[in-house]
């Protein structure tokens, strides 16, 4: 069956990107997964549409299946120019998620083991001794491995072999053991799956994974079947099908494995319809990522970072680099110094916030898109509910409430003074209050008023946590078209008062600022939301959190 019922993917074939955001990327039909240099312009294009689209969709990488290492490692793979401080967040990220569970990324699943080591060992850095952990020890656990069935030992199979991970004797004769593990799981027809049935995609994981063996007879005559059943299972499109619907998963999972074993994606034996990359191609969308099945509409996040990971390892094999996860060639991307160092210049009384309360949450931000940002400042006492239970996240903010915010974010110590008449020494506030005025964060509304129970606007709170920047060594300074340049995008950036400006620039082109709305809404009140958003992505930047 093919998937292109019409026939138009197949008669448009053409080297290039086509315009629009649903135009498909074909390649020449001559070769149709070959790589001639037309072929290979159009997958460089895809990919670095892809890349600049996943940086958009993923700006703080996180330590998770979705938006986290597959996204890291697709990019650091990728050859693509990024910034260091984009990988170090993740870094960061990950530190401080094993310092919060004692070194516990999953209780249940090991192959959140293998993605950090996976995408650790892409960055250049030691998995068995990252921020006092080794993420490999918990894939040599083999009851615990194996509890997640074939899944498991695949993946840690591929973790050990990536070029990044040092072995023991006795580590080794593990990594043996679930070799023969997987060998003994092979089906009949010489496929791998979790019922009794071939399945594109594990059997193309099963083989990158038995890859690190090649040499021994047993293994190369396993891949060797393994391979017959890939080319059995490919349909007429060129793609595969899982649980019966052909998907853009699976054929990049087998993208992958070919170009792990050195198979060329034009072999013969996978040169139906559009050939391999010519069908993954058919669900890409440019701008907008890639889709899961093709004629759905909108992206999918898990698609795309698969989908790019495979288009990476084409890209890789056309150029004669090593496979997608051998990290021979891996990029070296320093610490960027501890978790809670801060960046160089930054003020010597800005200090980091610990976690106090691990796990603080609230029951109304359950399903609020800035559930994360509240939690790790709720953890760390910065920010706190309106009551126990509930942080009102729609809520307004107070002038008092932000100076207590930044302040604690900043881990500022609180001073007193006597400049604002509204605020006596007897406020919950005052000391607040009084040492946001004293670093300059904050000023009052007249030369003897603080006003603490007026509320801030969207563009004063930019100018806070511009000046909150500053004090963490951040240059928030912008040239004039630089100004324009992040501002014009939006409908109303002519209502911006002169005097905010500058922030909300600093602001939007950080990262701190969501700029994928269409409007700024400058007088608009600020949110609690939206207060703990923009500290928590300021305290990112300054290696603060």
């Amino acid at each position: 069956m093919n998937r292109r019922g019409n026939g138009m993917v197949a008669l448009l074939l053409a080297a290039a990107l086509f315009g629009g955001i649903c135009s498909a990327v074909a390649l020449p039909v001559e070769a149709a997964a070959g790589y001639s240099a037309a072929a290979e312009a159009g997958l460089s294009a895809a990919i670095d549409d892809t890349a600049a689209y996943l940086r958009e969709q993923v700006p703080h990488p996180s330590v998770g299946e979705i938006g986290g290492e597959w996204t890291v490692l697709g990019l650091a793979r990728s050859g693509r120019t990024l910034p260091e401080s984009y990988y170090q967040e993740y870094c960061r990220a990950l530190e401080e998620r094993l310092l919060e569970t004692g070194g516990v990324l999953d209780a249940r699943k090991n192959t959140t083991y293998a993605r950090a080591a996976l995408t650790l060992a892409a960055l250049g850095r030691d998995p068995r001794n990252f921020a006092g952990y080794d993420l490999v020890a918990p894939l040599l656990d083999e009851e615990k491995t194996a509890m997640q069935g074939i899944n498991g030992p695949i993946w840690a199979l591929i973790a050990l072999d990536c070029g990044g991970v040092s072995l023991t004797s006795e580590e080794a004769a593990v990594r043996e053991r679930y070799v023969a593990w997987v060998l003994g799981r092979q089906l009949p027809d010489g496929g791998f799956s979790l019922s009794d049935q071939a399945d594109p995609d594990l059997t193309a994981m099963a083989l990158v994974a038995l890859s690190g063996s090649r040499g021994d007879a047993e293994v190369e005559l396993a891949i060797g079947r393994g391979v017959a059943c890939l080319a059995s299972l490919q349909w007429e499109s060129g793609g595969f099908a899982s649980w019966g619907m052909e998907n853009a998963e699976s054929v990049s999972q087998v993208i992958i494995a070919l170009g792990t074993l050195g198979i060329p994606l034009d072999d013969p034996r996978f040169a139906k319809g559009e050939g391999l990359l010519g069908n993954l191609l058919g669900y890409y969308r440019e701008g907008a990522g890639f889709v899961h099945v093709d004629g759905l509409a909108g992206d999918d996040q898990m698609t795309t970072e698969q989908a790019f990971c495979a288009l990476v390892a084409a890209e890789r094999q056309s150029l004669g680099k090593c496979a997608l996860y051998r990290m021979e060639d891996a990029l070296f991307v320093p610490d960027g110094g501890a978790p809670g160092e801060g960046l160089p210049g930054k003020h010597p009384d800005v200090t980091r916030n610990p976690v106090r309360e691990p796990g603080k949450s609230f029951a109304d931000i359950a399903d609020h898109p800035d559930r994360e940002a509240i939690e790790a400042l709720a953890a760390r006492g910065v920010i706190g509910g309106r009551s126990e239970s509930e942080f009102v996240p729609e809520g307004k903010m107070t002038r008092a409430e932000f100076a207590t915010i930044v302040v604690r974010a900043l881990g500022l110590s609180p001073r007193t003074n006597d400049r604002f008449a509204d605020v006596t020494p007897e406020k919950w506030y005052a000391a607040s209050v009084g040492a946001a005025n004293e670093y300059g964060i904050v000023y009052g509304d007249s030369e003897t008023t603080f006003n603490p129970e007026g509320t801030i606007t969207r563009e004063e709170a930019a100018v806070m946590v511009a000046r909150a920047a500053s004090l963490c060594g951040m240059d928030t300074g912008r040239e004039e078209q630089e100004i324009l340049d992040a501002l014009a995008q939006f409908d109303d950036y002519r209502a911006v008062a002169d005097w905010a400006r500058e922030a909300l620039a600093f602001c939007y082109s950080g990262g701190i600022l969501d700029d994928s709305a269409l409007t700024i809404r400058p007088r608009d009140a600020v949110l609690r939301c939206e207060i703990a958003q923009m500290l928590y992505r300021m305290l990112a930047r300054a290696n603060l959190l």
